[in-house]
């Protein structure tokens, strides 16, 4: 078979970019090494963990807060496999939903490893048996990542596990140690710290989710604390060995000193790298660089000009939406359109509750750039809606430039964060400045005013309601 385009990886980057290609009237095929579409972040990422999320806040709820609002339950307890069960009814639902928009974009679906025979050839070893050799004019490698690991630190997927076997669990740990503070980290430490077990993160930067802005690292940690969490920031982890019914871990104090955890279950999140392995790139001539990712240039080419690379593999932050962003972008380039992607406005979010998300510059890059900028802040708790639905954790940071007013960067962490953020991304798009968006009506009683509070400060410190 001959294709206008074949996709290799049908995660959210290689399906999205396969229905694009369709749409536009190319011939597409898509290879899938797994028997579910969706690749990590529908199977064992993005969906099944916030389902899981979602279950552990109710119960959460239930059992601290529904009495205040004048709910009593009697004989409360959790059920962890049904949990489970429910999580992967999500899951199975949401791959199906792929492998229909496959059928009816008309897009051919292969089951197995797919590997390059020469630039324009691709041999696929069949789930079921046997191989099937298929040629495309252009090919894309969607083929996402995996997590990581030191030697350090060995997994044996029972007790040192990934957040894989975190998703899988049948009993709720009694101490979970966490390596890692980060995104994936804090999501699935909140999950079980709901339900109950005790949780301790390890961390070998200063706070948590280091990478976004400092000012929620800070503040995720004090909500995770409530939870009952342990936190040993700048702690390097030196050995982790499973003993058979508990892990110890070894682990570097800032000091020098070593001290020693024990737990039933020891997560490792320390990142995910690319993941393209059994591509046989080579016979494409192509490579990988030093931290393993496919080289590409402003239109998400590789050296052979007719197969591109997106999402994990390439540079950039490892986000599912970031990598469909790609793929719509690398089908629409094959059809010779003029597409664009500003990175620097695609939006980050972590899913604890109170949920984080940020797009565009945190403080400390613009600290590093030598940005002239200003600051508006707007907790929650002045918030009416925030009271009345009991949120009241966090905040919303508007960064503006000091001469213009533009916004340079929004910071919530907060209730619905995740669904707040798009406001702040489609103001910035538009370049608008924080008055902008101080004069637009906001409804009111909604978690959204804290924006328009946080731009009211920064435009001229004037907020309203604090």
């Amino acid at each position: 078979m001959e294709y206008d385009v074949i996709v290799i990886g049908s995660g959210p980057g290689g399906y999205t970019g396969a229905i694009r290609c369709a749409q536009l009237g190319l011939k597409t095929a898509i290879i899938e090494k797994y028997n579910t579409l969706g690749g990590t972040c529908l199977n064992v990422g993005c969906i099944p963990s916030k389902a899981l999320l979602d279950s552990s806040e109710h119960f959460f709820n239930a059992s601290h807060t529904f009495a205040e609002h004048g709910i009593k339950l009697d004989h409360l307890a959790v059920d962890l496999p049904q949990m489970i069960t429910r999580k992967q009814d999500v899951v199975d639902q949401t791959t199906k939903g792929i492998v229909f928009l496959m059928k009816k974009n008309k897009i051919d679906t292969y089951y197995g490893v797919g590997s390059f025979v020469d630039a324009h050839t691709v041999k696929i070893a069949k789930t079921e048996g046997g191989e099937e050799t298929i040629s495309g004019k252009n090919i894309i490698i969607a083929t996402g990542s995996k997590p990581m690991s030191f030697p350090s630190m060995p997994l044996d997927k029972k007790r040192v596990i990934t957040s894989t076997e975190a998703l899988k669990l049948t009993e709720i740990p009694k101490h979970m140690i966490i390596i890692g503070a980060g995104v994936i980290g804090a999501e699935l430490g909140s999950v079980y710290a709901r339900l109950g077990a005790k949780v301790s993160f390890v961390e070998f930067a200063d706070s948590m989710i280091p990478t976004m802005d400092k000012t929620m690292g800070k503040e995720l940690q004090k909500a995770v604390k409530k939870l009952g969490a342990d936190f040993y920031f700048n702690h390097k982890v030196t050995k982790v060995e499973n003993t058979g019914s508990e892990v110890v871990v070894s682990v570097e104090t800032p000091k020098g000193e070593t001290i020693t955890m024990t737990g039933d279950y020891c997560l490792v999140s320390v990142g995910r790298k690319p993941y393209t392995d059994g591509l046989n790139l080579e016979a494409a001539g192509l490579a990988v660089d030093g931290r393993g990712k496919i080289e590409v240039d402003d239109h998400l080419q590789t050296k052979v000009p007719h197969i591109y690379a997106l999402g994990d593999v390439i540079r950039g932050a490892m986000l599912a939406h970031k990598a469909e962003e790609e793929g719509v972008f690398i089908a629409e380039t094959i059809a010779g359109q003029k597409p664009h992607v500003n990175y620097l406005l695609i939006p980050n979010v972590v899913y604890t509750w109170p949920e984080v998300a940020a797009v565009g510059y945190t403080e400390e890059e613009l600290k590093n750039k030598g940005m002239a900028y200003k600051v508006g802040s707007f907790p929650f708790k002045a918030l009416g809606r925030a009271r009345a639905s009991m949120d009241i954790d966090g905040l919303v940071k508007v960064l503006a430039d000091k001469e213009t007013d533009e916004l340079l960067g929004v910071h919530i962490i907060g209730p619905r964060a995740a669904d707040m953020i798009a406001e702040a991304v489609m103001a910035m798009e538009f370049r608008a400045s924080a008055e902008d968006v101080s004069r637009i009506s906001h409804a009111h009683p909604t978690y959204t005013e804290a924006f328009k509070e946080a731009c009211l400060v920064a435009t001229d410190n004037r907020a309203i309601n604090m």
